[in-house]
């Protein structure tokens, strides 16, 4: 049986210059290195510039995965931006992104699934191309979160920073097999009975401001273990194959508690995990690709591997992506 895979060309990142470390955090906040590095494994998250916004972060990191794809802003039929901090309500940001790449034709537009966006824009490319309806697709994730914080919040000012990662998406033909390569299944979820454990308190229809990020740490932590965990079941045993065929995982970067718990849950190694998080912190929906250009880029992630994409996010949302390499 011949199949349409969707399968990754190209991957790029973007981090703002600024870096704050932990140590420049506890000067302002009733904080300490040591207490955010053993609670969260986070040392240091990259900060936009005055005047720096998300779709400057998706552009650069789009820019360098068509680089890598060795394909044009021409080339591209569809651009998927997942981010809960865009431009403006509206346009969607991913149109500025396509503007300001070149492209004059077809579509663009976000995702809202905070944390998990990425893997929801994965999943709609994914769709797209199997349908036939693209053949190359731009899948980013970009976030300027530092603009929606409360800086004198220690339990959410020190768990966020900014920044953008970018795949092309490019259709291939395939056996309908699990030894295809490109993406070989996709899970997402909701469910907002759980909307109050992590939110943001604002918003244009209900109070007319942006708001700032509130979450209850603990029941996050708990709940986040449990749903990756089964998505992350659902999607092995979907293509009929085994935890130990998983090269490499690549989390949501949000905590590296939540990195080592599902690791542990669902029994891959440690070896096997790609963590970023101590040098970006949790940057939302780019953070998956900002992992996984890294293990990329760095030779980890090599052609053929199994790679496992997973996260969670407000709403509550969650999700899993299986992409062989």
């Amino acid at each position: 049986m011949r199949v349409t895979r969707s399968v990754v060309a190209g991957v790029g990142a973007f981090l703002p210059e600024r870096v704050v470390t932990n140590a420049e955090l506890a000067r302002r906040l009733d904080t300490s290195d040591e207490w955010i590095r053993e609670r969260t494994g986070i040392r240091e998250r990259h900060i936009v510039a005055e005047g720096e916004c998300t779709s400057d972060l998706a552009i650069a990191a789009s820019q360098a995965a068509l680089k890598d794809a060795h394909l044009h802003a021409k080339d591209i039929d569809l651009i998927v931006l997942a981010t809960a901090t865009p431009d403006e309500t509206f346009p969607a940001t991913a149109t500025t992104v396509q503007a300001k790449l070149g492209m004059r034709h077809g579509a663009a537009f976000d995702i809202q699934a905070v944390c998990s966006g990425f893997i929801y824009a994965v999943a709609t490319a994914d769709n797209f191309i199997k349908a036939g309806q693209a053949k190359h697709c731009l899948v980013i994730g970009a976030e300027t979160f530092s603009r929606i914080l409360d800086w004198k919040d220690r339990t959410t000012a020190v768990l966020f920073g900014d920044g953008a990662g970018a795949i092309v998406l490019s259709a291939h033909e395939g056996t309908g097999k699990s030894s295809d390569r490109g993406v070989l299944t996709t899970h997402i979820f909701s469910d907002g009975r759980y909307h109050d454990l992590l939110y943001v308190d604002g918003g244009p229809s209900k109070t007319k401001t942006t708001g700032h990020v509130r979450m209850e740490g603990k029941e996050v932590f708990r709940h986040a273990i449990n749903n990756i965990s089964d998505a992350i079941e659902k999607a092995i045993k979907t293509v009929d194959l085994s935890v130990e065929d998983v090269d490499w995982f690549v989390p949501h970067q949000a905590n590296q508690r939540i990195l080592d718990g599902t690791a542990k849950r669902v029994g891959i190694s440690s070896s096997r995990v790609i963590s970023t998080v101590a040098k970006h912190a949790n940057t939302s929906a780019a953070s998956v690709p900002l992992a996984l250009a890294e293990a990329v880029n760095d030779g980890r992630i090599k052609r053929n591997n199994l790679v496992l994409l997973e996260a969670m996010g407000g709403g509550f949302t969650w999700g899993s992506a299986l992409i062989r390499w």
